[in-house]
């Protein structure tokens, strides 16, 4: 793949061959981002996993204790009393049957979708819409819940979902380029904690094979794991 300028430049203060301790790593992907927009800050873990099999193929959701720096729109699915829950808990957009139908119509202006229970029979129908897209809401990320109004608090509040690709590496958002490193490696550490906590009993050998910690565009930086230990 062709490098930028910038990005060449930037890729020369890390040592490829070398694994950094977190906060030194945080500090490298602070200082090598070079887009003039505040980048996203992403970690990717590369596990010993085989997806292929149920109980590997890990997905769930964390509130991470700073955010992501980015404040999701929210669609509630739901009805009644559950509908003006969602909607005092400052959902974006709430409805039912009515707004099923907008979205089936290639209505998509939100990030995150949660519903409660008995709507997911009507929301079955646009799996095909909202699966490829990563919208279709399930029970292992809490968005598939009677408890609307937490589900919002919590995604308005930096909650992130996480799942294996095909291949076992998990992605995610840990907050922008702004934070401080502090916030950075807090933010690392909690997602660390989680993935840890759901190691499957049937994974053989070292479990995170490697840690890269990496900017909008910028180049990747190496985790020490132990710096993540605690």
């Amino acid at each position: 793949m062709k490098r930028g300028k910038k990005y060449l430049e930037a890729a020369k203060l890390i040592d490829k061959t070398k694994k950094y301790a977190v906060d030194e790593a945080v500090d490298l992907v602070k200082k090598t981002s070079f887009v003039k927009f505040d980048a996203t800050v992403e970690a990717a873990f590369r596990l010993n996993l085989d997806p292929r099999k149920a109980e590997q193929n890990l997905r769930g959701a964390i509130v991470l204790p700073h955010g992501t720096g980015k404040v999701s729109r929210v669609v509630v699915i739901a009805q009644g009393e559950k509908a003006k829950e969602a909607e005092a808990a400052g959902a974006d957009f709430v409805g039912s049957a009515e707004l099923i139908q907008k979205i089936s119509g290639g209505w998509f202006d939100f990030d995150v979708m949660v519903a409660t229970p008995d709507m997911m029979g009507q929301l079955g129908k646009l799996g095909r819409i909202l699966g490829p897209k990563g919208l279709m809401p399930n029970p292992k990320t809490g968005t598939v819940t009677m408890y609307v109004a937490k589900a919002v608090a919590e995604i308005k509040n930096g909650k992130i979902e996480y799942r294996t690709d095909k291949v076992g590496n998990i992605h995610a958002p840990i907050g922008r380029v702004s934070f401080t490193a502090e916030k950075l490696r807090e933010n690392m550490q909690t997602l660390y904690d989680q993935l840890n906590r759901i190691k499957p009993t049937t994974v053989k050998g070292t479990y995170m094979k490697n840690i890269t910690v990496s900017s909008s565009m910028g180049p990747g930086v190496h985790v020490e794991e132990t710096s993540l230990r605690r």
